[in-house]
C-alpha cells in the first residue's frame, strides 16, 4: 500500500503466456487524480502475439485514454477497472475468433 495519497499504488500486476505462447500482460496503478487522468488510475494492459502487441489499453502520459485495436488507436471512455478489463479480455476473444479459426476456441470464454 502507498505511503500517501500522493504515491502511486500498485494494484494490479499480472502476466501470462497461454498455450500458444502469446502473452496476456495488465499493469494497473492508483495515482493521484490529475487532468491527465481525472479518474486517478494509470493502466497499460497488452495482448502480445509473436513479440506485436496486437491489442492494448493505456493511458500513457498526455495521450488520456485510448485503446489500440487492429493497427488502429481510438480514444477509450474509461469507466472503472472492472470494466476496463473486461473490455480488453472481450477484445482479446474477438481476436481469437477473428485470427484463430483453426483453434477450439469455444473452451477460452
Amino acid at each position: 500500500m502507498a505511503d500517501s495519497e500522493n504515491e502511486p499504488e500498485l494494484i494490479l500486476e499480472h502476466s501470462i503466456i497461454d498455450e500458444y505462447g502469446n502473452r496476456v500482460e495488465q499493469v494497473i496503478w492508483k495515482v493521484p487524480k490529475s487532468d491527465d487522468k481525472p479518474h486517478g488510475y494509470k493502466y497499460s494492459l497488452a495482448y502480445i502475439v509473436n513479440d506485436e502487441r496486437v491489442i492494448g489499453y493505456d493511458n500513457a502520459e498526455g495521450k488520456g485514454d485510448h485503446r489500440h485495436y487492429a493497427g488502429k488507436v481510438q480514444p477509450y471512455e474509461f469507466k472503472g477497472i472492472r470494466l476496463l478489463t473486461i473490455d480488453f479480455m472481450n477484445n482479446i476473444y474477438s481476436y481469437w475468433e477473428n485470427h484463430c479459426e483453426d483453434e477450439n476456441t469455444e473452451d477460452r470464454g
